[in-house]
């Protein structure tokens, strides 16, 4: 995680994914996906707490940070072409050297990685991370330096008002592991223990939330109805029976 960064050059904008981060420099020299605007403030508060709650969990993330857009760099778009990454606070992920996951990749990917994914996902009720023989986008990556790793990206669409236990089942990327995994008494301990360490960043990651992230507008007058307390309830659900109850 890196912490005051502000964004000094605005180099392209990506053509994947539904937010189409802008890929930017920030002013430690390194080049950063962004998301501003097009992300809308409840998933910029979700893409920064899952950020802290996977760091902390153990997933492997690209370096991170809440940075600054400044003012002037949006002011002197006389095109608009930067309307969707705005002004102040943003989520920066840091580029790296990697392609999207596909089927070839995915056998690549350790067992023992796979299951984390999916109890994270599971955790965070994010939906968002599907493929199966017919396609999908699983917001993953591949770096295939050496033997080759995972990267995890993308969480804005976590804590999902809407989840579909049904849809996760069945289209989850590693969705062949979840029964097995969830059937295992002590895999099941070792991730609760898990998860309650994960959670020791939860009230420095709340206090980290920029306080425009609250509200929809820039006069800060309409709030965003994202509820800190109500995530915390959905993520303590982990520490109860039901939370690894499966449909049959």
């Amino acid at each position: 995680m890196t912490m005051n960064l502000t964004i000094v050059e605005v180099l392209g904008r990506s053509t994947e994914g539904r937010t189409q981060p802008y890929i930017c420099r920030g002013d430690d020299g390194e080049v950063y996906f962004v998301k501003g605007r097009s992300a809308n403030r409840a998933g910029l508060i979700a893409e920064w707490l899952c950020a802290q709650l996977a760091e902390r969990f153990g997933l492997p993330l690209p370096a991170y940070a809440i940075a600054t857009v400044p003012e002037e760099l949006i002011e002197a778009d006389l095109t608009g072409w930067l309307h969707d990454l705005g002004a102040g606070e943003v989520f920066a992920s840091q580029r790296v050297n990697a392609v999207d996951l596909t089927e070839i990749h995915r056998e690549l990917v350790s067992e023992s990685l796979r299951r984390d994914v999916i109890a994270f996902d599971w955790w965070v009720r994010n939906g968002d991370r599907n493929l199966t023989a017919k396609g999908g986008n699983p917001n993953l990556l591949w770096n295939p330096e050496g033997d080759g790793s995972l990267v995890v990206i993308d969480h804005n669409l976590a804590f999902d008002a809407d989840f579909s236990t049904d849809d996760f089942l069945k289209v989850h990327v590693f969705a062949d592991d979840i029964r097995t995994m969830f059937s295992d008494f002590r895999m099941r301990a070792a991730y609760v223990e898990r998860f309650h360490a994960a959670l020791g960043i939860w009230t420095e990651a709340c206090d980290n939330v920029p306080e425009s992230w609250g509200f929809v507008d820039p006069e800060r007058t309409i709030p965003v109805g994202f509820s800190l307390t109500e995530t915390k309830a959905l993520l303590d659900r982990a520490f109860s029976e039901t939370f690894w109850q499966l449909p049959l």
